[in-house]
């Protein structure tokens, strides 16, 4: 199985965790990853609040190096830039001004019909799921996550065409593929805050500590994530919710495919589990499977 892949900024960055696990477990299941050559930012969380059509080009710049590459579909790990290039492919089918516009900017025809899909797509459905417990070689059945899918990979449904909007389940297959429980719970799709982290803090400490307090209840003992900002969120901003609620959460929090890794038998340096704020080591040894 072949993939373009497309790992933003967030990923050779401060997400590096996402980028190295993602990869490794990838190569377990025998899925290839091509980068894009030269891809350039696709505008994130800030392009669109200043040019329409810069937020669509950008997107729209890195699918159009696809062909010369001969690739048809590119898997987009990140939640932010998946929601950015899902909206810009929409809004070049549905606007023509638009389009034309773009196409004048890129210089490059459209690549509109190229598949933009998260890794959780192949992952949960055959013939990956089907392939995901012959590879788990560490017993983490005892292990309680809180699958967390944020607000940008499902929403608005019409766009990003991903899993139900209000009920996700393709994570929590995937992880139960891999022979982790996951729990029951209302806060899979609510906000974590998102792009507020800068400008209102306080906003991002509340409702970050509303989704790790309704994880707590639901007994999990992690949350996993399949978004930067969500992890940023929720990991670094317990300091914070310590000071503002008097305890801190402990509450470790990982991306899906570190989880995956780790029942895989993958060292959990190759993983970068040690790059988390919040210790994640001592969720495994609590299982019997120390890191």
């Amino acid at each position: 199985m072949r993939y373009g892949y497309y790992p933003g900024c967030s990923l050779h960055s401060t997400a590096q965790e996402f980028d190295q696990s993602l990869k490794v477990v990838c190569d377990k299941l025998g899925v290839e990853l091509v980068e894009l050559d030269k891809w350039v930012c696709c505008g994130a969380s800030a392009a669109h609040n200043i040019s329409q059509l810069m937020a669509i080009a950008l997107p729209m710049a890195n699918l159009a190096i696809m062909p010369k590459m001969g690739l048809e579909e590119v898997i987009i790990p990140c939640a932010a830039c998946f929601s950015r290039f899902k909206i810009a492919q929409h809004s070049i089918k549905t606007d023509k001004k638009i389009k034309r516009e773009v196409v004048e900017v890129i210089h490059k025809d459209c690549n509109d019909e190229a598949k933009v899909i998260h890794p959780l797509t192949p992952f949960s459905q055959k013939p990956l799921i089907s392939k995901i417990p012959t590879l788990v070689e560490r017993d983490l059945s005892e292990l309680k996550v809180a699958c967390y899918y944020g607000c940008l990979l499902t929403r608005p449904p019409k766009v990003t065409e991903f899993d139900s909007p209000e009920y996700p389940m393709s994570m929590d297959n995937v992880l139960r593929a891999s022979g982790i429980t996951t729990v029951d719970w209302p806060h899979k799709t609510i906000c974590c805050g998102a792009s507020f982290a800068l400008s209102k803090p306080d906003i991002v400490v509340n409702l970050s500590h509303n989704v790790i307090q309704e994880a707590k209840l639901a007994g999990a003992d992690a949350i996993a994530v399949a978004c930067p900002m969500c992890h940023a969120n929720l990991d670094t901003r317990q300091d914070d919710m310590e000071r503002k609620f008097g305890t801190h959460p402990q509450m470790p929090i990982l991306y899906f495919t570190q989880l995956m890794g780790y029942s895989f038998g993958i060292s959990p340096a190759e993983l970068y589990i040690h790059k988390h704020l919040t210790e994640a080591e001592k969720i495994f040894e609590k299982v019997g499977q120390p890191a």
